[in-house]
């Protein structure tokens, strides 16, 4: 592939940020500042916690995006200018650096242009990720928790408060399942392509004669629910338990009866969280995790009924989605958009934006 000279590379990022200023409506946007910090000065807004808070997040939202559009502007008219002015000065190391600051740019750039790919019904929400163990035994449980914190270093990268809602521990390593909150928005409509199945090769740690392992964990990606949902739920649909937070190993971390355990009786699912002191706080998280179960089941029911319209027959994209090998060589590759890489300490440590970004294209393109 041709390298691009430096200044259509300029116009080429310039192009894209302008196709991206239109997608996102920056007049619109900044309308919407002015209506919401009118909303937010509101005296008695905290009366209704819920919509206060539901109006002070979208108002740090829409200017934070607004900021990192008007910053790359910025950034470009700059990049411009001193490229003019090491053209003019003939000077080497000018040029150099501001090949580095394009080089950057178009990064960031490249970032926010999958961003405006994400027009799906809950792209823009928070997100619900569980991890659990699948086939593997212990090699798997030790797999999931590797997982675990991919994700929680990714955020971490980004960014993105992280909170985790339950982790059930495996008896020898690892752990059994774990459920966290992504609190940003576009949180689902981001890691909902890391869905499915991930596979692991490696030699077993766990092996006494270090045969090599396939092991499986899967990732579950879902929505936080909304005030506009509706997921109503009677109570005498619930079964609640209660009991005492646990650590590694069963060890207990907490001397009450805190941990609350829901099970929808209708449908069987279970949900549990562990992660606050208090049982109140606990219930309203597992409940919120359970909410937001019932509504991905909801949409899936109706995407079957779509599907059997249309004679869709087809499996979930999401299944046996990424590789992990470790050994007899090094490389992590995605089944689906075939990227890869040779690196995989640095994917396991938390660097997986060109598989996430890869995977929403993927996904714009075979919608």
């Amino acid at each position: 592939m041709a390298i691009l000279d430096p200044l259509d590379l300029l116009k080429e990022h310039n192009s894209t940020l302008a196709s991206i200023e239109k997608v996102l409506d920056i007049p619109a946007m900044r309308v919407e500042v002015e209506r919401l910090e009118a909303a937010a000065s509101v005296p008695d807004l905290w009366d209704d916690q819920a919509k206060a808070q539901e109006v002070t997040s979208r108002l740090s939202f829409v200017q934070g995006e607004i900021a990192r559009v008007t910053g790359l502007r910025s950034r470009l008219d700059d990049v411009s200018v001193m490229f003019d002015l090491a053209q003019e000065m003939d000077d080497d190391d000018s040029r150099a650096e501001a090949e580095r600051d394009l080089t950057a740019l178009g990064k960031s750039i490249g970032e926010l242009e999958v961003r405006t790919l994400l027009s799906g019904e809950y792209d823009i929400r928070e997100a619900l990720v569980t991890v659990r163990a699948e086939a593997g035994g212990v090699d798997a449980a030790d797999f999931a928790e590797m997982l675990l914190r991919m994700y929680i270093r990714y955020c971490e990268r980004h960014n993105y408060p992280v909170e985790v809602y339950d982790t059930s521990y495996a008896e020898e390593a690892g752990i059994k399942s774990a459920t966290f909150a992504v609190k940003v928005p576009y949180a689902y409509g981001i890691l909902s392509v890391e869905q499915g199945t991930h596979r692991l090769v490696r030699i077993s740690p766990f092996d006494n004669q270090g045969r090599r392992q396939t092991s499986f964990a899967g990732v579950e990606v879902l929505p936080v629910v909304a005030q506009t949902d509706h997921i109503e739920i009677p109570d005498d649909e619930i079964r609640v338990d209660v009991f005492r937070s646990s650590g590694p190993g069963g060890q207990g971390v907490n001397t009450t009866d805190s941990a609350v355990r829901l099970t929808h009786l209708p449908t069987n699912i279970v949900v549990s969280c562990q992660n606050e002191r208090s049982q109140i706080q606990n219930k309203a998280s597992a409940m919120l995790v359970l909410q937001s179960k019932l509504l991905e089941r909801t949409r899936q029911e109706e995407q079957a009924r779509m599907n059997a319209l249309k004679g869709d027959s087809s499996g979930s994209w999401g299944n046996q989605m990424r590789s992990y090998v470790l050994h007899p060589y090094q490389m992590v590759k995605d089944l689906r958009t075939e990227v890869e890489t040779g690196n995989t300490t640095a994917v396991l440590d938390g660097e997986i934006d060109e598989f996430v970004e890869a995977g929403i294209r993927w996904r714009r393109t075979s919608a």
